[in-house]
This record gives C-alpha cells, structure tokens and sequence, in this order.
C-alpha cells in the first residue's frame, strides 16, 4: 500500500487544508456557539468540486480517489468537525446510493447538482423505533400505480434542515420484514413532507439535524432507488462507506486536539516550567500520538479496500470502531492536560471532545461495530 497521495491529489488536500485555515476553523467556535450551518463554506467547497470529489466527471464530480476523499472529509474535520460531516454525509449517505443503484436517468437527473454543491444531499433512514434495530422501520410507502404515497417520519437526519434532495427508506411489503424494504429518492418540494424537528446537540452543533416528517407524501413511481424489497440491503451497504467517512471526521478531531494539547502544554508554565515537560505529559501525548497513528491506518486499509473494490464491511467497521474510541479518548485526555481551562470555551478542548463523542454513535454505534467485526470471524 502506497501511503503517499499522488501530487495531482496532494495538491487537493493541501488546497483544502488552505481553505480551512483562512476560512473554516477562525468561525468554527462561533459556529458551534450559534448552533448555525456554515452555509457559505459548504458553498465554497462545491465551487472548489469538494461536494463531488470522488465521484465521475461525466455527472459533475472531480474524478478523484476514494482515498483521496477520505482524507479531505479528515483534513476539514481538523477544523471544524460539524463542516465535515455535512460533506461526508453528503457525499456517502446520499450521492453514493444515487450513484451506486441508480438508473442512467436517476444519475443525470439528481447527482450533476449535488456533485456540483448546487444542490444539498441528505439520507433517511433511522426512526423512533429504528435506531439499532434498523428493520423495525414504520415508514410506509404504498403503490399507487402511478405513484408511491409514504407515511411516517425519520429522526436524526444528517443535513435535514438544509438539504434539497434525500434519500430515503420505507417499507414497501410489511410481511417481508427487512426484506419488504425499499429506498427511494425524494425532493424537499414534494406535497406531504416537511421538516420537523430541528434537535439541540451536545456536539457538531454546526450541523443541520433534523425530523423528516412524511405526511401522504406523493412520490413519483420512477423514484424507487435500487430493486424494490432491496432498500434495506443498500442502506446497510451505504452505511459501510459512511462509516469510513465518519473514522475520518474521528481522525481529524482527534489530530487537531493534539495539535492544540501541544501547544498549550508548551506555553502553560507550572513550577518553574513548561508543562510539556513533565514526563507524565510526555507520555500521555506520545500514546495519543501511537494510537491517533494506527487509527489513520486502519482508516487507509478499508478506503483502499472500497476503491479497490474488495470486501470491506468489516475494515471499515473496524476503522471507526477504533478511530472513533481513540477520538474519543484523546479529546478526553487532551482536556484533562489542560486542567480548568479545558473545560473553559476560550479554548477548544471541550468543543473537540463534544464533536468526539458522536463518531462512536452515529451510523453504528460501536456495540454495532462489534458486531459487524464479530460476525466476519464467524462468530455468529
């Protein structure tokens, strides 16, 4: 495995990395503060083809490497990890089933705006009683010969509030159970649907997160996604990707966290000297550091399974498994580095460690995780 990124690609992330420094992470607090979407920088990284990146130019995209995509949805989350994951969510949860199960009309319809950012992508799939237990779906859609009609409501919904286009599952055949599933793509201007909820986080509160809310919603019939029964099947496969994208939002948070634990340590002056060298500091950071590395590893092994089209399920479970706890851990530690005032808004440390705690739950918590890892050894 080539751990180096071509030049023509490294020219990317270092464009991004640009990008973020001067426009992304000087509002991120704000941001987070105000709980408000960052509308223009998403608009800027559709102009700069972020919003499309691994995606074939024939349809808008920019034609680049899975793995160079995931390292872009990393690098924006150094910087502010509620931007990140509205591009991955994007990106993964929507474009990607379009893309991936979509007829040639569905693909020259729905993606040529989205991959272009002119247009917001979002995906429904969890409920109120569907979280975990994905196939306890109530959400509806009956035939109507020349349409589908849906009822119900999806909850936590990923750029919910701001999106134009999504993708959603119902269920289709309520006798089949997981296998009367079915995905279709829907519009924001379609009678019966409306935004519902918009929730109040403990992190990425940067990022639109809302109710679905489907009220004898009139879809069109050529809007079924995929084979109709299969819905749940492609959710699980759209999922696999996403989880990739998720380890990397845990990466980034993780890497800027040290970034910052370092500097603090280095200026904060406690007995006559620098707290950074204190051994027990030393080594706390030098086992962050290890474990944000292998993390990056395990993140690189499942993006360049999925480009190379190998199985996967399990590389990227076990990628946000471990990305996502170590996230977790280093935001924790990182703030506890810096006593009281990690835990004072002045600086970022109880930001970072709020963002963090979300990777270990959405698109599978890491009980599922174990799950998935554990049934790949053959322990079922």
């Amino acid at each position: 495995m080539d751990f180096k990124h071509p030049p023509e690609d490294q020219e990317i992330i270092d464009m991004v990395r640009d990008f973020c420094l001067k426009e992304v992470q000087p509002i991120a607090a704000k941001l987070d503060e105000e709980e408000r979407f960052p509308s223009e920088s998403v608009k800027k990284l559709g102009e700069m083809g972020i919003m499309g990146l691994a995606f074939p130019a024939k349809y808008g995209g920019s034609g680049l490497s899975y793995v160079t995509y995931i390292a872009v949805v990393s690098e924006i989350a150094r910087h502010c990890a509620s931007t990140s994951i509205t591009v991955s969510a994007h990106s993964s949860l929507c474009c990607g089933p379009i893309y991936y199960y979509g007829t040639d009309e569905q693909r020259e319809k729905y993606l040529p705006p989205l991959l272009t950012g002119e247009r917001l992508g979002a995906f429904g799939f969890t409920e109120p009683s569907a979280g975990t237990d994905g196939a306890n779906q109530k959400t509806t859609a009956e035939d109507k010969g020349d349409h589908w009609l849906i009822n119900g409501s999806k909850v936590f919904i990923t750029n919910g509030g701001q999106a134009e286009t999504f993708v959603i599952t119902a269920v289709t055949d309520k006798e089949l159970g997981h296998r009367g599933i079915s995905m279709f793509i829907i519009e924001k201007d379609y009678p019966g649907f409306r935004i519902g909820v918009h929730e109040k986080k403990m992190g990425i509160r940067a990022s639109s997160t809302t109710e679905l809310v489907f009220e004898d919603m009139i879809v069109p019939k050529e809007n079924l996604l995929g084979v109709k029964g299969g819905g749940f099947k492609q959710a699980l496969a759209t999922f696999d990707s996403g989880r990739i994208g998720i380890g990397a939002q845990a990466l980034g948070i993780a890497e800027s966290a040290i970034e910052e634990c370092i500097k603090y340590t280095t200026q904060r002056v406690q007995f006559g000297q620098p707290i950074s060298r204190f051994q027990n500091t030393q080594f706390q950071l030098a086992d962050m550091s290890t474990h944000v590395e292998a993390a990056r590893l395990l993140i690189c092994r499942a993006a360049q399974a999925k480009q190379d089209k190998e199985p996967y399920s399990h590389l990227a479970a076990q990628a946000k498994l471990f990305a996502s706890e170590t996230a977790t851990d280093v935001t924790r530690r990182c703030l506890q580095l810096a006593g009281g005032y990690g835990y004072m808004r002045e600086y970022p440390f109880e930001r970072f460690m709020r963002d963090a705690k979300i990777t270990e739950i959405y698109e599978g918590t890491s009980e599922v995780q174990r799950m998935v890892i554990s049934n790949h050894m053959g322990l079922k």
